[in-house]
């Protein structure tokens, strides 16, 4: 995502929107989206959410749920009379988002790609909704921890690492996805270098695969846990280390946090081994 031009609200589908009037009613099929608009202040107007919307856990109890980010149930985001609908390009299916669209009055297509296009989601949401000043603040936080990072970055010598997000089949993910581009901020580059898939499988022989500095196990969307190492390591002849994959993976608020855990595990890492036990 890029910012638009001062005044303009326009979302990662290239559409335009003006700020809301009168009572808004959300309804957020996107995980990380739903923490940001709660974090934003928008708990209120918050009328429905995905099983997957779990952040943060208390805020998000009375809120229905409407289904998964690729099976919404339709009839019942309609049921709720939704003036606004948040999706994302890479969670939600096309043809659903489409359906509603019929029915919701504006759609908020999202897209972000790397760790600062969080900026601009920040100044779409905080004009869209009126609450600019929560967003100038979680906007100083991430050009915050997006400067810690990089100051990580050039400190450190960069390291290849393999980023596991399935077992049976493996697989990992390509440079052009934004988990990559967030470990990227503090100075791992994912491997393979270059794949015709965003999420392809792993050859164990290859050697991109074999020279990574190591293996970092995430904790989803397949939930690696400690038994696994001994495989991993077994596979890949080099050491693994657990990793939370939501610090890597969601984007909005979570930047903040997530990019913040990567340079603090990073640091820790490079004194004591990619095969520390801490996470």
């Amino acid at each position: 995502m890029t910012s638009a031009p001062m005044g303009q609200l326009i979302d990662a589908a290239g559409r335009e929107h003006r700020p809301a009037e009168g009572p808004v009613r959300i309804v957020s099929l996107v995980p990380s989206l739903t923490e940001l608009l709660c974090d934003l202040g928008l708990t209120g107007q918050l009328v429905g959410r995905t099983g997957f919307c779990v952040h943060p856990r208390e805020a998000l109890r009375a809120v229905p749920k409407v289904g998964g980010t690729k099976d919404v149930k339709l009839d019942a985001v309609r049921a709720l009379a939704p003036t606004h609908l948040i999706v994302n390009i890479d969670e939600n299916r096309r043809e659903t988002v489409e359906e509603l669209a019929a029915s919701v009055p504006v759609v908020v297509v999202t897209h972000p790609c790397a760790p600062q296009d969080n900026l601009a989601l920040c100044e779409l949401f905080g004009g869209l909704f009126r609450c600019s000043g929560e967003a100038l603040r979680l906007q100083a936080a991430l050009r915050g921890a997006l400067d810690e990072a990089r100051a990580l970055r050039a400190e450190l010598p960069a390291e290849d690492v393999l980023y596991l997000i399935w077992r049976e089949p493996w697989m990992t993910v390509a440079r052009d996805t934004y988990i990559s581009a967030c470990l990227a901020e503090v100075g791992w580059r994912t491997v393979p270098a270059s794949a015709a898939a965003r999420y392809p499988e792993v050859d164990w022989r290859a050697a991109e695969i074999r020279g990574a500095a190591g293996v970092l196990l995430s904790s989803e969307p397949y939930r690696f846990t400690a038994r696994h190492l001994p495989e991993v390591e077994a596979l890949g002849g080099r050491p693994a280390q657990l990793i939370d994959g939501e610090m890597c993976s969601w984007y909005g608020s979570r930047a903040v946090a997530g990019l913040r855990y990567l340079a603090a595990l990073r640091r820790r890492l490079a004194v004591r081994g990619l095969n520390s036990p801490e996470v």
